[in-house]
């Protein structure tokens, strides 16, 4: 590898790194995405299936990454493969996390200065978020993740804080009638759902940093665990408290619900800038995972140091980031990164994972 060789983490640091690189601007993107796919109430359906459906193909990776210790798939991806096929594949996987890191990194931008720095020139935002994120990574990835432990608690403190908040416009109506349409658009809302767990493809080089990654799978599990939850009740709470209509006029329906209400008597009588300022928090784990994970890419296929790949990365992915001329086209974007989690799936682990048991079968046969 071409960062430290001793630069391990434990399997709680891995379960944290997971959630980091899967909880971040689906929060606030995903309830209108869902429910515009969906529309109606059973949207929360589709994310408790897609949730499951990412668990069984994180377990395919995992598997898959532990037959080659300390290896991460751009190294064991030509071993399985051949050189030149596993190349290709492992670009498109690097692409994939620069455009995520892009998109977060935007998404930041636009919400920050449409809630909080009205004005601000975009480029204000994103530059220095970019440049810190990169001095983060210079520590190697065990005091990248120390930051996440501490951040971590705290977005989620704050989340779940605003969502009991919302209770006093709760309205269980707003979730009825269960399946009233049937099924077909809880399938329809599910395509909406991959977007939302992009970015657990970071398992197949998690692994390999890991102190005990015989432990991987549980860690794992628990890593997307969080996550899952954290959609789950969130599409929840944004549909009984603002209904699916008011769903579908808004452009960010999670910020909008925590507008729609005021707490008297609390520091924060209204609860959307806090929770905008500590998600910005968390939004920075997020961008970093796939930074990491881009930076970590280049790294071991090209076969250079690591520092260096961080400073060269850091225009590379603004320029990412300013590619959407607007917010239809992020949300679209958004979209793109869904559908291109779904095809390096089926590009990267799942031939990868069949093509090793067939050699290893063969190699079982031959001896």
């Amino acid at each position: 590898m071409f960062t430290r060789s001793d630069d391990k983490i434990t399997s709680t640091q891995a379960s944290i790194f997971l959630t980091d690189s899967v909880l971040g601007a689906g929060i606030l993107t995903m309830p209108r995405a869902v429910v515009v796919a969906g529309e109606t109430p059973d949207v929360w359906l589709s994310v408790l299936l897609g949730g499951l459906i990412v668990m069984v193909l994180i377990v395919v990776m995992v598997k898959l990454s532990q037959q080659f210790p300390e290896k991460t798939v751009f190294q064991y991806a030509g071993i399985v493969i051949g050189k030149v096929p596993a190349f290709i594949l492992c670009w498109l996987l690097i692409i994939f996390f620069i455009t995520i890191a892009g998109f977060e990194v935007r998404v930041l931008a636009e919400v920050t200065l449409f809630f909080l720095l009205e004005g601000t020139p975009m480029w204000a935002t994103m530059i220095p978020f970019i440049w810190v994120s990169g001095y983060l990574l210079f520590g190697g990835l065990n005091a990248t993740v120390r930051l996440f432990q501490l951040i971590l608690p705290v977005s989620l403190f704050v989340l779940i804080v605003s969502y009991l908040l919302s209770i006093r416009i709760f309205e269980v109506d707003n979730l009825l009638p269960v399946l009233g349409d049937g099924l077909l658009p809880v399938f329809k809302g599910l395509k909406a759902t991959v977007l939302i767990f992009a970015g657990f493809e970071v398992v197949m080089f998690l692994v390999a940093h890991m102190q005990h990654p015989e432990k991987a799978i549980k860690a794992m599990i628990a890593g997307i665990s969080v996550p899952l939850a954290i959609y789950f009740f969130t599409i929840i709470f944004v549909i009984g408290g603002m209904s699916i209509d008011a769903i579908l006029r808004s452009t960010w329906p999670t910020i909008d619900l925590l507008r729609s209400f005021e707490v008297a008597g609390l520091f924060f009588e209204r609860l959307e800038f806090p929770f905008l300022v500590i998600w910005m928090m968390q939004l920075f784990c997020n961008f970093t995972c796939y930074f990491f994970g881009a930076s970590l890419g280049i790294s071991q296929l090209l076969r250079i140091k690591f520092r260096p790949v961080i400073f060269a990365m850091m225009p590379i992915i603004y320029l990412a980031s300013v590619i959407p001329q607007d917010i239809n086209d992020l949300f679209a974007l958004g979209d793109i990164i869904g559908w291109s989690g779904i095809i390096l799936f089926c590009l990267i682990p799942l031939p990868l994972s069949i093509i090793w048991l067939i050699r290893r079968k063969g190699l079982r046969q031959d001896a």
